[in-house]
């Protein structure tokens, strides 16, 4: 048995006892708990610091394990073929209230699922036979960990095991999107809105199912640093976060830039490392460049927005 197979199968005795362990999914690294054990669940609410209102995605290996937690409709069906493995959420009545527990659903009648695309979430997932809670392995409010040294520093002390995956190729959660009647994009993300609308027709926003969605909080994904948005001339003292061909006015080093190119994707990857790394410079705060709210960046500024403390 090589060396990864090996991490897997310790990572899923781990689980099956009820411990904890860091999982990388293609979205952010994960602090992976078994979604029916309630002990289990609660150790990630308190290695977080989360608010216990506030519902875990269930993850599962395949359409036929979320089909068994959840009930899937039509629109579940076109957008689990089109998008898992990969980085979409969808909340649906809950099926199996014992594979993902009380405490894991916030109480709620729903349940939030997904299928990732990460090779070692897959196989952990497989090797573990049911559905698993992940969410960030970020102390709650923190931006999400999109490495695996940024992982094990947030909440490493409460994993029994481990796994590094590397870093993580698109860097923001998932998008959310909930199928209670009238479909709501709950969360934006990877997969956009118009790829959504595209197979079910028009989304509606949140409102009233916003609360069965995580990262909703009001102050979220936060460095400790103040945040300042939509900046074109940051003050002294502030680490800048350029996006494109922004211009840096101020002295001293070379300031960070999502993506000098524009690129939308790249800036996404980019965005919770270089929240850390500013919050690590010893700055006063830190200015971000104006980025466009189209496509994948309806998914950065509301994560700044969040991180910045101005959506309630």
């Amino acid at each position: 048995m090589d060396s990864t197979n090996a991490k897997i199968k310790q990572a899923a005795a781990a689980l099956k006892a009820g411990g904890l362990v860091i999982l990388p999914t293609e979205t952010v690294y994960g602090l992976a708990a078994d979604a029916a054990d309630s002990r289990a669940v609660a150790a990630v609410y308190a290695a977080k610091g989360r608010p216990s209102f506030n519902p875990l995605i269930a993850h599962v290996a395949d359409v036929a394990m979320a089909r068994r937690i959840a009930r899937f409709d039509d629109r579940a069906e076109r957008l689990a073929a089109e998008f898992w493995p990969g980085p979409l959420t969808l909340v649906l009545p809950v099926a199996d209230e014992v594979a993902v527990c009380d405490l894991a659903r916030a109480g709620l009648d729903t349940v939030a699922v997904r299928s990732p695309a990460h090779p070692l979430a897959h196989a952990l997932l497989k090797a573990f036979g049911g559905p698993l809670v992940a969410p960030s392995a970020n102390r709650s409010g923190r931006p999400s960990p999109t490495t695996f040294a940024d992982a094990v520093d947030e909440t490493g002390a409460a994993a029994v095991v481990v796994l590094d995956g590397g870093a993580c190729a698109i860097g923001l959660e998932s998008t959310v999107v909930s199928l209670l009647g009238e479909a709501r994009l709950l969360r934006p993300g990877a997969v956009t809105r118009a790829e959504i609308e595209a197979l079910i027709g028009p989304l509606s926003d949140a409102e009233a199912d916003a609360r069965r969605s995580p990262g909703r909080l009001t102050r979220h994904y936060a460095p400790n640093l103040p945040l300042r948005l939509n900046v074109t001339e940051p003050r002294a003292n502030e680490v800048w976060l350029g996006f494109g061909a922004t211009h840096w006015p101020g002295d001293g080093a070379e300031p960070f830039n999502l993506s000098r190119e524009g690129d939308l994707a790249e800036a996404a990857a980019n965005l919770f490392a270089y929240l850390r790394a500013a919050d690590r410079s010893g700055a006063s705060g830190i200015a971000v460049a104006p980025i466009p709210d189209t496509g994948l960046g309806e998914a950065i500024n509301d994560r700044l927005r969040r991180a910045a403390g101005y959506v309630g």
